[in-house]
């Protein structure tokens, strides 16, 4: 190992070999990208100044929406402009950076979508109980609660990534710094980093997809109950839209950090990174709110007020 050269930076995949295919893909993804930041701005917006929406769903909602937005910005504009300018190279320090704010985010938006679901759960079972059960002082702590442990769990797990020696390789097969590539670059003995990802993995995403599911068999349950099937069908569109998005991230990201193949395809990477990192920002403001009867009410009343407002 004396005459190896360490290494000072790292080589990100492009979208594509061709200039062409590379413009195609990555206009596509800015596209994706500003419509998810104009979705969650909405949302935001509108959130904060009706006060009628200020309620435990939609302070979640709101919450999720900045996630969505930091979560969608580590990747995409860094990749973007990367693929434009077909530069590859990220220093030591940025690639730690880009892994940690994404682990933070995708931890984060986890536990949002796991206290979301919980919400809804007691919305529906426990309508007479919802307003002692989701208090302000719940909804803060466990906002806080999730930031805090999101924090924690992207701090051990970079700081587990970097601790490892670098020798062989330094080309990662992703658009952006994954834990997962970057432990196969290394020429360290990484059993330790590969249980940690395995127990925290199974743990953390496990324990929150079997509480999710929990959750919607107890929504389902009490729906199942109503004679009205219009408001039982109104309940269905709702829930299952929830559930497959979040089947997808937790699938995807789990099937990335669970791989043991040492060698994979650069196509496969990407399909699965974008299933874990673009889509769910992408479709969470359509599923959650822009498809809500009282955000779309909201919407309207606050532009005819800016409308009349100019007018005046």
């Amino acid at each position: 190992m004396g005459n190896t050269s360490r290494v000072t930076e790292f080589l990100l995949e492009g979208f594509a070999e061709m200039w062409e295919l590379r413009l195609l893909l990555s206009t596509l993804f800015l596209m994706m990208y500003l419509a998810t930041i104009l979705g969650n701005l909405i949302i935001i917006t509108v959130t904060t100044i009706d006060r009628n929406l200020h309620t435990p769903m939609y302070f979640f909602l709101r919450n999720l929406s900045f996630v969505d937005m930091g979560y969608i910005s580590v990747t995409i504009p860094n990749a973007y402009v990367n693929s434009l300018i077909d530069n590859r190279a990220i220093s030591m320090a940025g690639c730690a950076m880009q892994i940690l704010l994404v682990i933070f985010c995708a931890s984060v938006e986890l536990f949002f979508l796991t206290i979301m679901a919980h919400d809804r759960s007691v919305a529906i079972c426990q309508p007479l109980h919802y307003p002692v059960i989701m208090n302000h002082q719940f909804c803060v702590q466990t906002t806080l609660a999730s930031l805090l442990c999101g924090l924690i769990y992207a701090a051990v797990h970079t700081g587990s990534t970097f601790r490892l020696s670098f020798c062989q390789s330094n080309v990662v097969p992703q658009f952006f710094c994954d834990s997962p590539s970057l432990i196969r670059l290394s020429c360290s003995d990484t059993f330790s980093n590969k249980l940690l990802i395995i127990f925290s993995t199974i743990g953390v995403g496990g324990g929150c997809f079997i509480f999710i599911v929990l959750s919607y068999i107890r929504i389902f349950s009490a729906v199942l109950k109503i004679h009205v099937k219009e408001e039982r069908g109104k309940v269905f569109s709702t829930c299952v839209p929830h559930i497959l998005v979040v089947s997808m991230f937790l699938g995807s990201g789990v099937t990335v950090y669970l791989r043991t193949s040492a060698i994979s395809q650069s196509i496969q990477n990407l399909i699965l990174s974008i299933f874990y990192t673009i889509i769910p920002p992408f479709l969470n403001p359509i599923i959650y709110s822009l498809r809500n009867k009282q955000i779309k009410e909201a919407v309207e009343k606050i532009m005819l007020r800016m409308l009349y407002s100019g007018k005046l």
